[in-house]
C-alpha cells in the first residue's frame, strides 16, 4: 500500500512544517513500519519537510544488508540507503547537508542519552530537537487499511475461543498452560501470525490476579476462568477477555459477572466523538463503585491498540485527551476478589462518528461450559 505510506509521509511533513523542523530523523521501528511498510528488525528514516508526495527526493530510508532485497520490495518508493549502524549513516548524511538541515526532529522518547550524545556527534553542525510522540500522534487514528487488520485479528481470536470451547478444550483436569496454548494455536489455525501477546489464562483465585501468567494449575468444576488473549495479524493487535464457569455458576458469580458485564456496556456507551477519556473510565467506573466494589477495580478501563498491543489513548483516570473517530481502543473493567475470583470483560472498538464498531463478537452473556 505504497499510496497510504505516502500519506502518511505527508501528514506527518504538515506537523514538521507547524513546528519549524526541516526534517525528521525516526528511529522507532514501528513508526517505521508505519511510515513505509518495511518490517526488518533495523532501519532508519529521515523525512524531510520540503518534499511533496510523488516527489520525495530527500527523504532517505536506510536498512543494512540483510534486508536488501526486502527493502527494494517493501519500501520501493524512497531512496534506499545500505548502511549500518542505520540511524548514524543518516545523521552523517544530515550533516553532510547541514544547509538543509538547519533543524532536525529526533524521536526523543526512544532514543537514550547516550544515543542521542552520538547522533548529535554524527549530525555535525544540524541541530537536533527534541519531537517525541509526533508519529505516535498520526497513529492514533486509524485509516480503514488499519482497521481491516484489527478486525482480522479479532475475528481470529474470536474463533479460536469458539473453537476451544466447542471442542471440550475447557474443561476440569486440564491445566492453565494447556488451554493458553491451545488458544494460541487456534489463533495460528484461524490467519494469525502469532499471539499478540503471552495469553493469560487463570483459573478459580487465580482469575483475582489481573494479569496473572498461566501455570500448571488445574481447572475444576466452578471456577471462574478468565481468558485474556489476542491475535496478530498484518502486525496489527487484537485483545479480548472473556470470563467463564466451568458448570454451574454460583450466586456471588453471577453477581460480579452482571455487575461487570453492566459496567462494560456503560464504558462503550459513554466511547463517543469528543469525550474525554477520563470521562468514558468515570462512566464505567460508577456502575463498579455504586454497587460496592470499587477497590476491586484495580487498573484503568482500556487503552489504543494497534502496531502496539498498549498505546494512546489512555482510557483512565491518569489518561489525557479526547477521543477520535478512527481510534481503536479496548474497554475492559473487571472486579478481583482476592482469594475467591475475579471477572474481566473485554473489548476491541473502532470508535466512528455515531455507533462504535465492535470488533471482538464473542458474546458478553455468562457461559457456563
Amino acid at each position: 500500500m505504497p499510496e497510504t505510506h505516502v500519506h502518511r509521509r505527508h501528514a506527518l511533513r504538515d506537523q514538521l512544517r507547524e513546528r519549524e523542523l526541516d526534517a525528521m530523523l525516526v528511529t522507532d521501528l514501528l513508526n517505521i513500519r508505519y511510515l513505509t511498510g518495511f518490517t526488518g528488525s533495523n532501519a532508519a528514516l529521515v523525512v524531510h519537510a520540503a518534499d511533496e508526495p510523488g516527489t520525495e527526493s530527500r527523504t532517505v530510508f536506510c536498512t543494512d544488508g540483510r534486508y536488501l532485497i526486502q527493502a527494494e520490495a517493501q519500501v520501493p518508493d524512497l531512496e534506499r540507503v545500505i548502511d549500518r549502524p542505520s540511524d548514524l549513516a543518516l545523521a552523517e548524511r544530515i550533516g553532510a547537508d547541514a544547509a538543509g538541515h538547519r533543524r532536525v526532529g529526533f524521536e526523543s522518547q526512544h532514543v537514550t542519552v547516550d544515543g542521542r550524545d552520538l547522533l548529535a556527534a554524527a549530525a555535525s553542525e544540524a541541530e537536533l530537537v527534541r519531537a517525541p510522540g509526533l508519529v505516535e500522534q498520526l497513529r492514533l487514528i486509524k485509516d480503514e487499511t488499519e482497521i481491516d487488520a484489527l478486525r482480522m485479528a479479532c475475528a481470529a481470536a474470536d474463533r479460536a475461543l469458539a473453537d476451544l470451547i466447542a471442542h471440550g478444550g475447557l474443561r476440569p483436569g486440564r491445566t492453565e498452560l494447556e488451554v493458553a496454548r491451545e488458544l494460541e494455536t487456534r489463533m495460528l489455525d484461524h490467519g494469525a501470525a502469532g499471539p499478540s501477546f503471552e495469553t493469560i489464562v487463570a483459573a478459580g483465585a487465580n482469575s483475582a490476579v489481573p494479569h496473572h501468567r498461566p501455570t500448571d494449575a488445574v481447572l475444576a468444576a466452578g471456577d471462574f476462568v478468565k481468558m485474556d488473549f489476542g491475535a496478530l495479524v498484518d502486525g496489527y493487535h487484537s485483545d479480548m477477555t472473556r470470563t467463564v464457569v466451568l458448570g454451574k455458576a454460583a450466586d456471588w458469580q453471577r453477581e460480579i459477572y452482571e455487575l461487570v458485564r453492566a459496567s462494560q456496556a456503560a464504558g462503550r456507551a459513554a466511547l463517543a466523538v469528543d469525550a474525554d477519556v477520563k470521562a468514558v473510565d468515570t462512566a464505567a467506573r460508577k456502575v463498579i463503585e455504586d454497587a460496592g466494589y470499587g477497590e476491586q477495580f484495580l487498573h484503568g478501563l482500556g487503552h489504543g491498540v494497534g502496531l502496539e498491543i498498549h498505546e494512546a489513548p489512555a482510557l483512565s483516570q491518569r489518561g489525557d485527551g479526547r477521543i477520535g473517530a478512527g481510534m481503536a481502543v479496548t474497554v475492559e473493567p473487571g472486579v478481583y476478589l482476592a482469594g475467591q475470583g475475579g471477572v474481566r470483560i473485554e473489548d476491541t472498538l473502532v470508535v466512528r462518528p455515531s455507533t462504535p464498531e465492535l470488533l471482538t463478537l464473542t458474546t458478553k452473556e455468562l457461559v457456563e461450559v
